[in-house]
């Protein structure tokens, strides 16, 4: 028997149409205030409906792992009228907290939907900032809880599973399905490393010949490739060649040239690329960081005491000779970026509009981080 259909997926969009907002007035409320403007009125018992029917949606895609309908269920826009009507409840509806935790059903999420209800509410009143903070703080305690005893427990079975199938004899087929449930594991643990020790095994006890699957160590590479680029690290001409990945060739140029055209160029030819593209796109920002290490390295060779003093028009006219049109505040932007994110050490003389570069390192490596860390 198939697993029994969530009830969060019964309809076409993952959720029951809500009635329409009662036209019952809410006393002693001033028709001046945000509330009165933004807020329908609905009746309070309206409201605790509206609240414990997402709470239940909220509960069965958890329990179904319907992952479709809780991201409609989290994502806030002006054009989610659930989420807005649940808004709209919850500023009527101020005990919304005590309906979590007193269900034993819902109070296990309490962490997240409370801070989730908070975030709803000030979107609602147009708060955005406050909307921000609680959205924010709802992801840390998503990502940042402790780690469950249970998965770890799993994690430890899962290993003395592989040991046994790692040996010799048919069985080692299986030792595959069990890596990929144990990396699963790791991952959700934040242990990563111990992934390591899996691969060593399975490289040691040449459990398959992996060179001899040509296909599949290039749909491999096809998604490792731009991970790689993510973090600085460039791949060889020759592996692109050898597995057909040309794709990426560019790219590759693109960052070792800083040439921001061929890289928006490569872009664009190869968009088709799902779940890739927005890796690549990520990648602007090193050729930048390329852009201005070459024109670092010129006046070096022209002037080494200058050096590490870069007049944003020169970057603008070598933006321009790459067919980039911008001024000097996107490139100031762009060069405070830079600097944010520590691709870049320096400061800017916002009057004189130069990028001082530090005498040490001004260009830092990744070593093996995402720009974004």
């Amino acid at each position: 028997m198939g697993r029994p259909a969530s009830p969060a997926s019964r309809h076409r969009d993952g959720f029951e149409p809500l009635l329409p907002p009662s036209p019952i007035a809410l006393p002693n409320r001033r028709s001046s205030s945000v509330a009165d403007k933004m807020v329908a009125y609905i009746s309070m018992g309206e409201a605790h409906r509206r609240i414990t029917e997402y709470l239940t949606r909220f509960s069965d895609a958890v329990s179904y792992q319907d992952g479709k309908s809780l991201s409609r269920l989290l994502s806030v826009s002006s054009n989610s009228a659930v989420l807005l009507s649940l808004a709209d409840a919850l500023n009527i509806f101020q005990d919304a907290n005590r309906v979590i935790r007193q269900s034993e059903k819902y109070s296990q999420y309490a962490d997240i939907i409370v801070p989730i209800f908070r975030a709803l509410q000030s979107y609602r009143l147009r708060n955005l900032v406050e909307s921000y903070m609680a959205f924010e703080k709802a992801s840390k305690v998503g990502f940042n809880r402790k780690t469950p005893e249970k998965l770890k427990g799993a994690g430890s079975f899962l290993m003395k599973v592989f040991g046994v199938l790692a040996g010799k004899g048919p069985k080692r087929v299986g030792a595959l399905y069990v890596t990929c449930q144990l990396f699963k594991t790791y991952f959700k643990l934040g242990t990563v490393h111990l992934c390591r020790s899996v691969i060593r095994s399975i490289e040691t006890a040449r459990i398959f010949d992996l060179r001899s699957f040509q296909s599949g160590i290039r749909m491999i590479l096809k998604y490792l490739i731009p991970v790689k680029l993510s973090i600085g690290i460039l791949p060889r001409t020759l592996l692109l060649e050898k597995f057909n990945l040309n794709e990426y060739s560019e790219v590759v140029l693109a960052l070792k040239r800083g040439d921001l055209r061929l890289l928006r160029h490569a872009l664009q030819e190869h968009e088709d690329r799902s779940g890739v593209y927005l890796v690549l796109e990520k990648l602007e920002l090193q050729v930048y960081q390329r852009l201005v290490k070459k024109i670092y390295v010129m006046q070096k060779q022209k002037d080494p005491n200058k050096a590490h003093q870069i007049k944003l028009d020169v970057i603008v006219k070598a933006l321009k000779w790459l067919e980039m049109d911008m001024d000097v505040d996107e490139v100031e932007c762009i060069m405070s970026i830079l600097i944010y994110k520590n691709l870049m050490k320096g400061y800017f003389a916002h009057k004189s509009k130069v990028v001082v570069l530090s005498k040490q390192d001004p260009f830092p490596k990744l070593n093996g981080k995402p720009v974004n860390s």
